[in-house]
């Protein structure tokens, strides 16, 4: 991206530079479209299921950024020569499935000819310019909510292996297939001005990478943090993602380990499909939201703090 030349006018309120979850561009005072594109290969078996996971991992961007859905439009790789038609139905029939529990439009899509099936979405929303969740809106002293838990990789990865309990199996669903929509609501009432959502660089890339952008070094309490059932089980016996690998690999120059050990570190690296939200309030309103989240059904807790200094990011 760096090689890539880029005009940055004032009506971009968010570009790439600051490895935001979504563009954000001004239309007047009180009006900005928020604009993200996002696609995965199947984490799942069934097909409906993989469109809803997909789909909402993709809106979650725009509920990252403190915005609504307006509509989407499909993005499709399928291998017709060796999938039937009628499974990529499947597929839609689940991202229609979760535009419709959004509220949001499915307005059209393109597909292509691919080896390996993939399927997400670009997504437009809108969102008040004054109230953008941002990378860079982290400040000093405030408490950090997840809102999901965490191992989806892991998960995951032990059920492309063949090796997950169904159990196990269903909490990984359900937690990706729920909209993070409700949690992004009441990060904007509690005042939050720092938020992204948990996705494929881990509580440990994203929180790491807000820090950076945000000048605060975050301390996250490796007891705190909600795991799915399962998950830190299937990590001990060494199911594991790349993609948690490379995450920690990236995190280690501003990852402070404390005494937790590589498995800790992996599994607050975990890279996540559909994750949830993590986002700075204020200390009095910590309890108010994680009580509110917790009553809508989500695994939420406060998981660390925020504090002065350089882009740090502490595990304890």
């Amino acid at each position: 991206m760096r090689q890539l030349e880029s005009t940055h006018p004032a009506a971009l309120l968010v570009g790439p530079e600051t490895g935001d979850d979504a563009a954000v561009w001004k239309l007047d005072d009180t009006r900005a479209i928020v604009s993200t594109a996002d696609f995965i290969t199947p984490v799942v078996d069934d097909a409906r299921t993989w469109g809803r996971v997909a789909a909402a991992n993709s809106v979650s961007d725009v509920y990252a950024m403190g915005g609504r859905p307006l509509f989407a439009l499909n993005l499709v790789g399928w291998n017709s020569d060796a999938l039937p038609i009628s499974l990529l139905g499947e597929v839609l029939a689940g991202g229609q499935d979760i535009a419709a529990a959004g509220g949001f439009v499915i307005a059209g899509g393109h597909t292509i000819d691919d080896p390996e099936p993939k399927y997400g979405m670009a997504v437009t929303g809108e969102v008040h310019p004054d109230r953008i969740l941002t990378n860079t809106g982290l400040r000093p002293g405030q408490d950090l909510i997840l809102s999901k838990p965490l191992g989806v990789g892991v998960i995951t990865t032990a059920i492309k292996a063949d090796v997950a309990d169904p159990a196990v199996t269903a909490g990984a669903v359900a937690s990706m297939i729920r909209l993070n929509d409700d949690a992004s609501r009441l990060a904007l009432a509690a005042g939050a001005t720092g938020c992204t959502d948990v996705t494929g660089f881990g509580l440990m890339g994203h929180l790491g990478r807000m820090a950076m952008e945000s000048g605060v070094t975050v301390t996250v309490w490796f007891e705190a943090i909600p795991f799915l059932d399962g998950a830190v089980d299937l990590a001990r016996d060494g199911i594991m993602p790349g993609g948690s690998r490379r995450n920690l690999d990236w995190a280690r120059t501003l990852l402070d380990a404390g005494g937790h050990d590589e498995l800790h570190q992996l599994l607050v690296a975990d890279a996540q499909t559909s994750g949830g939200l993590v986002f700075g309030v204020d200390p009095g309103e910590s309890a108010t939201v994680v009580a509110s989240l917790r009553e809508s059904g989500h695994t939420a807790a406060v998981i660390g703090t925020t504090a002065e200094g350089r882009g740090r990011f502490v595990l304890r």
